[in-house]
């Protein structure tokens, strides 16, 4: 070999040496900020945690106090219902745990948890339009078909003059304008949570693939 040739293979070698090391260390730099996206995630799930298992002790709570048993069974139903949602969220945030804790590729990784992300959020958000006209219609039919009267409405039904179709119809139309406010809530909710969180993961995807 030439010595020109083999001074040419150094140089390629040391280049080739350098690019890799750039592209790993600008592929750590961009898992450190991805780590502190996912910091916020974690966050927002330890927030629904202790919101979740707040719920399911207050929902029990009034179940087993209540003297109503239209209260005993709407509260115990969907108490209940909060107890494997909250395991939802443990699992969820386990999966992202091991994403701070993973190795490189990021890439792959990356990919992995905003697709958790973005199927987790999207099922959310179909599960609480699902329960939403659920709980309404339940507490519509537990309500007319409590057997225990209740004072204070009873009371207020007098005062008032208000027939039982004119209360029917007001219960329907309060509770299609708080349906169609609480859709544009839960939007808003999942989005502050984690909708933009997860656009910043792709963002820093896209500065990824770029490289």
């Amino acid at each position: 070999m030439e010595l020109d040739d083999l001074k040419g293979l150094i140089n390629q070698k040391l280049i080739e040496g350098s690019l890799d090391k750039t592209e790993h260390n600008f592929a750590n730099l961009l898992k450190g900020k991805a780590n502190s996206v996912v910091s916020k995630i974690k966050k927002s799930l330890w927030f629904e945690i202790a919101c979740s298992f707040l719920v399911v002790l207050l929902f029990l709570g009034i179940a087993f106090s209540s003297s109503y048993h239209s209260l005993k069974i709407y509260f115990g139903l969907f108490g209940a219902v909060f107890i494997p949602f909250t395991y939802i969220l443990f699992y969820l945030l386990k999966k992202v745990n091991e994403f701070e804790h993973s190795v490189l590729p990021i890439k792959g990784n990356l990919q992995q948890l905003i697709k958790m992300l973005e199927d987790f959020t999207r099922r959310y958000f179909q599960f609480n339009m699902a329960l939403l006209p659920i709980c309404f219609l339940l507490a519509f039919y537990l309500g007319l078909n409590e057997k225990e009267p209740v004072a204070i409405l009873d009371n207020l039904s007098i005062k008032l003059k208000v027939t039982k179709s004119l209360y029917i119809g007001f219960i329907i139309g309060y509770s299609i304008a708080l349906i169609v406010s609480l859709v544009y809530f839960t939007k808003w909710y999942i989005r502050k949570l984690y909708g933009k969180y997860i656009e910043q993961l792709k963002s820093l995807l896209a500065e990824l693939k770029e490289e």
